[in-house]
């Protein structure tokens, strides 16, 4: 982590996100929950699609599609924690669907722990409870996605189902070590921007509301909120000395899923940082192609060749010695980190991401800060004055730092931090 203040202004499209998450619930819903008819007059047909999209679009461990992952080719497995009795229905999907299940290596405490490459074939991670999918080639169930989704379910009255989703996101910290970027094997090694105390707040909201307020779920919810803030507030999500995070994908390889699905997605990145060299800021490994290859510095990744020739040359000696054109594993890290940020693919940290996890993140610390005053909020409720005091002056802490590191009076706006 460098400390020379380079800022990247952020993105409308993230203070319009920051702005609709401290939106209160009054602005997406009518009293109770209910639709009110002159807000929603001519949009019968779309609120219609919505709400029958809910169950296409719902996954369990009974439905053989389940398992299915359209980034991938080969055929996908289903893994369950280290230890983990085989439930009844995953054995009847394996009668049912001639579904392969595996136990992962090992317990997990933390993302980072199981080299996912080594994971072969990889695979879909067990959750106990339904949840609802994106859709098209995202067929798991995703952290950030999931709010949005939480919060459609909770307008269109389905609460059961978006505190199973909640509940499956408790099922990951406590078996998978974090909130997972979502729950297939590739993704062990990263989680994704932090709206878990969002999503419960939305549910136990919802349930008050009804008159079906569950205190003993709220403490549960609790405990497993503060274990998820925990990883975003020690090495390596540390942004140096700032107090402050940053996005940190474990792994130091090109990212699995896109290998297959984003064929040639490392190839144009190469290509950009050739045409763009004052952009490469060690993004690029270069070595002589020779038969005899220097093999104190093992390739990762891809390796591409460029050799430069004279226009309708025939003749090889009218061609510069070839020569291989690596991604280094600072890069990898980087794209795999974007990755995490949900800023995939973009320019949002550096050209194709390239320096993200050297960035403290305006976003992600926007929503620790928010997260850190749920906390606040959700030990209020619960009657923990000590853990409220706490958690109040983390997020004033947070605050404090924001101001400091991302605050340019000059410019009237706040940027990241490198």
């Amino acid at each position: 982590m460098t400390k020379s203040k380079q800022k990247r202004r952020c993105r409308m499209v993230l203070l319009l996100l920051l702005f609709s998450i401290v939106l209160p619930a009054s602005v997406f819903a009518g009293e109770g929950g209910e639709t009110e008819p002159a807000k929603t007059k001519g949009l019968e047909p779309i609120l219609d699609y919505i709400s029958k999209s809910w169950d296409t679009l719902t996954r369990s461990m009974e439905d053989c599609t389940t398992v299915v992952d359209p980034k991938l080719a080969e055929n996908s497995v289903l893994y369950l924690p280290a230890g983990f009795s085989v439930p009844t229905q995953v054995t009847e999907m394996q009668r049912r669907c001639h579904v392969q299940v595996k136990a992962l290596p090992h317990k997990i405490d933390h993302p980072g722990q199981i080299d996912t490459s080594k994971l072969d074939p990889p695979g879909l991670l067990y959750l106990e409870h339904k949840y609802v999918v994106p859709g098209g080639r995202f067929n798991e169930m995703y952290g950030w996605d999931s709010y949005f989704i939480v919060r459609g379910l909770v307008r269109e009255g389905r609460i059961e189902l978006a505190k199973g989703m909640i509940e499956n996101f408790f099922f990951e910290i406590e078996h998978y070590g974090t909130v997972l970027n979502a729950n297939r094997s590739y993704y062990l090694s990263r989680s994704q921007p932090p709206f878990l105390t969002s999503m419960i707040l939305a549910v136990h909201d919802a349930q008050k509301a009804a008159g079906h307020e569950d205190k003993k779920w709220l403490e549960r919810a609790y405990s497993y909120a503060a274990k998820d803030w925990e990883m975003w507030a020690r090495e390596p999500h540390l942004a140096g000395d700032t107090g402050l995070a940053r996005y940190y994908d474990f792994g130091e390889t090109p990212a699995p899923e896109s290998l297959k699905d984003e064929t040639d997605h490392y190839r144009k990145v190469a290509s950009y940082f050739l045409n763009h060299p004052a952009q490469d800021h060690g993004y690029m490994v270069r070595r002589i192609a020779t038969p005899a290859k220097d093999q104190s510095l093992p390739p990762v990744g891809k390796i591409y060749s460029v050799q430069i020739c004279d226009m309708g040359t025939t003749d090889r000696t009218g061609c510069d010695e070839a020569e291989e054109i690596t991604l280094s594993r600072d890069f990898y890290r980087a794209d795999r980190s974007m990755r995490e940020s949900g800023f995939d693919v973009s320019f949002r940290f550096g050209p194709h991401g390239a320096a993200t996890h050297h960035y403290a993140a305006v976003c992600l610390n926007s929503l620790l800060f928010k997260y850190e005053r749920d906390l606040e909020a959700l030990s209020t409720m619960l009657g923990r004055a000590k853990d409220a005091e706490e958690w109040k002056k983390r997020a004033e802490r947070r605050g404090a730092n924001i101001q400091k590191y991302f605050w340019d009076a000059q410019r009237g706006f706040f940027f990241d931090y490198n």
